[in-house]
C-alpha cells in the first residue's frame, strides 16, 4: 500500500510539472504572436499638445516710467573765504566737517587790531572835517554881513557925492569937498570889491571842507568794511564741508576756508537719451514731470518725490542726449554727491496692455490662443519697454489670450493646453498693512534700535511706522529678511 500510495503522488505531481510547462508555453506563444501581429498592423501617430502659461489682453491708461541715472546737488553752495588777512581767534563751535550751523551765527573771527587802529584813526579824521565845514561856513557867514556892511558903505558915500554936487551947483560949496566926497566914494567901491574876494575865497573854503569831509566819510565807511571783514557770518541755514582750518592758525586774503550747503534745497541731474527727451516734450517745451529718486542704503530704499525744473542748454563735448534738472521734496536722509536711481513719470498712454516682455517675439509679434487651442502669430505695436514688462497697443487683442513666454519650441499652428494662474488668472496679493504682534513689534523695534549703520532720518521713519497698529508689509519683510527671520 506504501509504494502504490508513493506511485500515485509521483504520477500526479509528473502531471502537473508537465500542465504547467504546456501553460507556459502557450503563453510565450501568444506574446510573439501579438508582437508580431502589432509590428504588422500600421501605427497611429498623435499630435503633440505644448502646455503653455496664458496672460489675458486687458486694455488700461498706463503711466510709463523711464530710468535714469542722475548725482544730487545742493541748490545753495556758498565758498566761506577769508575777506581780511591775520590771525584767526575765535571759531564757532560747529566750524568742522559736518557741522550745522544757522543763518547769522558768527563761523570765523580774524585778529582785529590793526582794522580798530584804522577806525579810530578815521574816525578822528572825521571829526576833524567836520570842525573844518562848520568853521568855514562861520567864516563864510561874516564874510557875507561884512560884504553886506561895505555896500551900505558905498550908499552913504554916493548920497553925501550927490549932497556936495547939489551944494556946489547952488554956490556954496567948493571943488574941494566934491573931489573929497569922490574919493571917498570910490574907496567904499574898492571895498566892497575887497570883501567879494573875501567872500569868495571863503566859499572855496567850504567847498574844500565838504569835500574833504566826504574823503573822511569814504575813509571812515572802508574802516568799518576792513573791521567787519574780520568776521564771517553764516548766510544761511547750512552743513559745512572741505574744513581746512583751526584756531590760530593764520589766513590770506580770499582764501578758502570752508563751504556752506545747504542739505534741505537738493536737485538731481540726470542724462536722457534723445529719444527719452523727446517722449517729455509738449508743443515743444519740456514738460514739468513728476518723478522719484531712489537710493539703496543697507538693504533699505530712500526715497524722495521731485519735479522737473529745466534742461541744459548745450549738450557738451563728448556727450550725447540732454541733461535734465529736477528739484526735490522730503529730501531727509540724502545727502549733495549721493548717486541715485530716478524714475520719471512719462505722459499717460491710453488703451494700451501691459505683457511680459518674455511674451513679445524678436519679430515684434505674439503668439495668440484661438477657439481652437492652437497658436496663431499677431504682430502688434511695441510702445515701451519697462523692467520686465513691454506696453503695446493692440486693439485687436483685447479679451484675448496671449502666450506669456515663448520658446523656440512653440510657433504657429501649434497645439496648446492652457494654463492659468490660480485664481483665474488673478495672482494672489499680499496686504499692503499687516497688523503685528506685540513680540514680533517688539523684536523688529530692537533690530532698528541696534542697527548703528542704519540713518538717524530713516531709523526715525521705520521707528514711527512699528509704532502704529497696522505696519507696510514691505517694510516687514525687510526688516525680517535683514534679522534673518
Amino acid at each position: 500500500m506504501r509504494f502504490l500510495r508513493r506511485s500515485l503522488i509521483g504520477v500526479f505531481m509528473l502531471a502537473a510539472t508537465l500542465g504547467l510547462l504546456a501553460f507556459a508555453a502557450n503563453t510565450v506563444f501568444s506574446a510573439l504572436s501579438d508582437r508580431l501581429a502589432e509590428e504588422n498592423r500600421p501605427r497611429q501617430v498623435r499630435e503633440r499638445v505644448f502646455a503653455v502659461m496664458v496672460e489675458p489682453v486687458v486694455a488700461r491708461d498706463v503711466t510709463p516710467v523711464m530710468t535714469a541715472f542722475g548725482e544730487l546737488r545742493s541748490t545753495r553752495t556758498l565758498d566761506i573765504r577769508a575777506k581780511a588777512s591775520g590771525t584767526v581767534v575765535a571759531l564757532h563751535p560747529a566750524f568742522e566737517e559736518g557741522g550745522r550751523v544757522q543763518a547769522g551765527d558768527l563761523l570765523v573771527r580774524v585778529d582785529q587790531a590793526d582794522a580798530l587802529s584804522t577806525l579810530e584813526v578815521a574816525s578822528a579824521n572825521m571829526t576833524e572835517a567836520e570842525s573844518e565845514v562848520r568853521d568855514a561856513k562861520v567864516a563864510l557867514a561874516l564874510a557875507e554881513d561884512d560884504l553886506v556892511a561895505a555896500q551900505e558903505q558905498v550908499l552913504l558915500r554916493e548920497k553925501a557925492l550927490a549932497r556936495q554936487l547939489r551944494v556946489l551947483e547952488s554956490g556954496f560949496g567948493s571943488d574941494a569937498q566934491v573931489e573929497t566926497a569922490e574919493l571917498a566914494a570910490a574907496t567904499a567901491r574898492q571895498s566892497v570889491l575887497a570883501k567879494r574876494q573875501t567872500r569868495a575865497n571863503t566859499q572855496s573854503r567850504v567847498a574844500q571842507a565838504d569835500i574833504n569831509l566826504s574823503r573822511q566819510k569814504i575813509a571812515l565807511q572802508e574802516a568799518e568794511r576792513a573791521l567787519a571783514d574780520t568776521q564771517i557770518y553764516a548766510a544761511f541755514d547750512g552743513t559745512l564741508s572741505g574744513v581746512s582750518l583751526v584756531q590760530g592758525g593764520l589766513v590770506a586774503a580770499n582764501e578758502q576756508l570752508a563751504q556752506l550747503i545747504a542739505g534741505d534745497t537738493l536737485e538731481v541731474s540726470f542724462r536722457l537719451s534723445t529719444a527719452q527727451y523727446a517722449r517729455l516734450l509738449e508743443n515743444g517745451s519740456l514738460i514739468n514731470s513728476d518723478l522719484q529718486v531712489r537710493l539703496s542704503a543697507d538693504g533699505f530704499d530712500l526715497t524722495a518725490p521731485g519735479v522737473i525744473t529745466r534742461e541744459s542748454a548745450i549738450v557738451g563735448e563728448g556727450q550725447s542726449g540732454r541733461l535734465i534738472f529736477a528739484r526735490l521734496q522730503g529730501t531727509a536722509g540724502f545727502r549733495p554727491g549721493d548717486f541715485v536711481t530716478v524714475l520719471v513719470e512719462e505722459p499717460a498712454l491710453n488703451d494700451v496692455s501691459i505683457l511680459p516682455a518674455a511674451a513679445l517675439g524678436a519679430d515684434g509679434s505674439v503668439l495668440v490662443v484661438n477657439a481652437e487651442d492652437r497658436l496663431e502669430r499677431v504682430v502688434v505695436d511695441l510702445l515701451r519697454r519697462q523692467g520686465n514688462d513691454v506696453i503695446i497697443r493692440a486693439s485687436g487683442l483685447i479679451g484675448k489670450e496671449v502666450v506669456a513666454a515663448r520658446t523656440p519650441l512653440l510657433g504657429e499652428g501649434l497645439k496648446v493646453r492652457i494654463l492659468r494662474p490660480a485664481a483665474q488668472g488673478e495672482a494672489a496679493t499680499k496686504p499692503d498693512m499687516i497688523e503685528l504682534s506685540e513680540e514680533r513689534r517688539t523684536q523688529l523695534i530692537a533690530f532698528v534700535e541696534g542697527n548703528n549703520r542704519m540713518p538717524e532720518d530713516v531709523k526715525e521713519r521705520l521707528l514711527s511706522q512699528l509704532a502704529q497698529q497696522a505696519v507696510p508689509a514691505s517694510t516687514v519683510e525687510r526688516l525680517e529678511s535683514r534679522m534673518g527671520g
